[in-house]
């Protein structure tokens, strides 16, 4: 099943910060408190993750109730998003404990945060042109089968859309660095 398509737009799409939760219409520092089982939920972690990430050092200092029980807030949970987001760049569980204490740290880090968030970009990066390698093969693979069949591929129509949006969104970091530059 397919996506609908969004209506072509001239501006580049703005990439989400890790400090607004717009998808979950969490405050950075909202007012809510939650247990470690519903953390788990909304998170979509399991409480024993939750304790080894506070355990390791990746989560910062959670709060405790008045019994002891950890009360995680929204702050917590966006953070959270974050190391999910750090998670599927395929970045090391050390190098995110080692990006937490910098961010504990505070600001004289933004210069060696931004390295390893360069160094994890570039990362992904290469993942993504290794990914591009094997959908071609891919797409041999099913011309192939179509060339045999007489089909035409499915997938040319929504990879078509998908190289444009790619190519659409080169060229406007492409633009915004020539305008900084």
């Amino acid at each position: 099943m397919t996506q609908p398509e969004e209506p072509p737009t001239s501006q580049p799409r703005t990439p989400a910060r890790c400090a607004e939760a717009p998808r979950t219409g969490r405050q950075a520092d909202g007012p809510q408190r939650y247990t470690i089982s519903e953390a788990a939920e909304l998170s979509g972690l399991s409480a024993h993750t939750l304790r080894w990430y506070e355990r390791i050092g990746l989560m910062p200092h959670v709060d405790r109730s008045h019994t002891g029980q950890r009360r995680f807030s929204d702050r917590d949970l966006n953070w959270l998003d974050l190391v999910g987001k750090l998670r599927l760049t395929g970045m090391p569980v050390a190098d995110m404990v080692r990006y937490a204490d910098m961010v504990r740290q505070g600001e004289q880090t933004f210069g060696e945060r931004k390295a390893l968030l360069e160094a994890t970009r570039q990362d992904v990066l290469a993942r993504i042109a290794e990914l591009h390698g094997t959908l071609e093969v891919l797409d041999y693979k099913i011309d192939h089968y179509s060339r045999s069949t007489g089909d035409l591929p499915a997938t040319r129509a929504v990879m078509a859309s998908a190289t444009a949006d790619a190519a659409e969104a080169r060229s406007a970091r492409s633009a915004r660095s020539a305008a900084d530059a």
